[in-house]
């Protein structure tokens, strides 16, 4: 933002600390304003035509920015992306305890890429891959939903879930 000196329009609509329109006035008029009362001008809409500059606390202002940009990303919350790696001919137990940590990484809120690698020759049965990725997004039903179709990317297959929202 622009204060004081730094403004270079010539005019300005005029706005004072309480909010009333004091109308078009010079820059230097506007500025004297400002002083009178021991506050900052700041340029609020430098585009407009002419450019709005309001009278305010300038580092009081900073401030109450900062305070709320601190309290927006308090309560943002960061989603991972975590990776369970299949394989085309994967045993139940492998499985179960595949699907177990996923389960877990699902119920913490972060989403779940299931990854299968081809290696060698499988990759001419990939309905192999196919079963055991659609299996495995149907046993996480409760807790995820399906957010890419299984899409072949080289020599692997993959999809993502997304925690479903408990709201």
């Amino acid at each position: 933002m622009i204060v004081n000196e730094g403004i270079r329009a010539r005019e300005v609509r005029l706005i004072d600390q309480n909010g009333e329109q004091l109308g078009i006035r010079s820059k230097t008029e506007a500025l004297e304003i400002a002083t009178r009362v021991n506050l900052d001008l700041v340029l609020v809409a430098p585009n407009a035509k002419p450019p709005v500059a309001r009278i305010m606390d300038f580092g009081k202002f900073k401030f109450e920015q900062q305070k709320r940009e601190k309290e927006a990303r308090k309560n943002q919350k960061v989603i991972n992306l975590k990776e369970v790696r299949l394989s085309p001919t994967i045993e139940e137990h492998d499985f179960n305890t595949k699907l177990r940590n996923a389960r877990k990484f699902l119920e913490k809120g972060d989403k779940v890429k299931a990854s299968i690698r081809f290696k060698g020759r499988a990759i001419t049965h990939k309905e192999l891959g196919q079963k055991v990725l659609d299996r495995f997004a149907q046993e996480c039903d409760d807790l995820a939903s399906l957010e890419t179709k299984p899409k072949m990317d080289g020599r692997s297959m993959f999809i993502v879930l997304a925690p479903k929202n408990e709201k």
